[in-house]
């Protein structure tokens, strides 16, 4: 064999491999189809996917308006003074990303893998367990990306979005969503039942609370502060401000980086697992 031929077949093997590896769908277009079965599935109830948005706007004008007339000004960590409902709102709209993913990711999954059986009959079609995994990400993104959308229409009502920056917070809420979504599949595929949930809203809870959402992360104690950088929504809430407010520099490179490796390991993970779960 000659050393061109070598290189050829070792080119094509590594190939296979990577394409074994990455979730990516057996078909084109199939990953879609999951994604337009859910919109046919959610037009009628439309009403829930609207109201998702409400939670962040309800504390956007109960904390940033009320604690912002007793709070006027905040310093970021990057010492940059802004107003407090400016300081919130970033923070806000990456935990609109993270609850509009992350809910869709983890019940609705749950019930259609264990209750109605929904992807034991989508394997009856062309489509397979990693078009199963990339459509429900894909779908969860939408969900994600439909709240950010409301929310930050609202912020920029309100006045809390001072920099032209914050063009690109639409799509770094899209790429949060991407990360919890795939990370929340993931989850999924390992819960017994629906009492395993809890361990959803223990994690989201404290997350939401204490990740640099309300005050800046210097107001906490060092070692605190450690465990708020390893936690996948401060670099959200991190990224987001930092667009809001016009504040970019290269760390946020990053926190792009942290969430785009959640985001890969968990849709590798989650399409793995359903091979498992599916296909044995």
């Amino acid at each position: 064999m000659s050393t061109a031929t070598r290189s050829a077949a070792s080119r094509v093997s590594a190939a296979s491999r990577m394409a074994r590896l990455l979730p990516m769908p057996a078909g084109a277009g199939l990953a879609r189809m999951m994604v337009e079965r859910n919109i046919t599935a959610f037009r009628r109830g439309w009403v829930a996917l609207v109201t998702g948005f409400a939670e962040p706007v309800f504390y956007l004008f109960s904390l940033g308006v009320g604690i912002g007339a007793l709070v006027h000004t905040v310093t970021t960590d990057s010492g940059r003074v802004v107003t407090y409902v400016q300081f919130v709102a970033p923070a806000l709209l990456a935990s609109s990303a993270m609850n509009g993913a992350v809910f869709d990711s983890t019940f609705n999954v749950f019930f259609k893998l264990k209750y109605a059986r929904l992807y034991d009959a989508v394997l009856a079609t062309p489509m397979g367990p990693r078009d199963i995994a990339v459509g429900e990400v894909c779908w969860s993104l939408v969900r994600g990306g439909l709240y950010s959308t409301l929310f930050l229409l609202v912020a920029l009502l309100a006045g809390a979005v001072p920099s032209w920056w914050a063009l690109l917070a639409l799509p770094a809420a899209v790429f949060i969503g991407f990360a919890f979504a795939a990370a929340g599949m993931f989850a999924t595929t390992f819960m017994r039942s629906w009492v395993d949930f809890d361990f959803v809203t223990l994690a989201i809870q404290p997350m939401f609370l204490f990740s640099a959402t309300f005050f800046p992360l210097s107001t906490y104690p060092e070692a605190l502060q450690w465990v708020v950088r390893c936690t996948p929504l401060y670099h959200g809430v991190a990224l987001e401000r930092a667009l809001v407010l016009g504040d970019v520099g290269w760390g946020v490179l990053g926190h792009v980086l942290y969430l785009a490796a959640l985001g890969t390991v968990g849709v590798v993970g989650a399409a793995r697992r359903l091979e498992t779960l599916l296909l044995s």
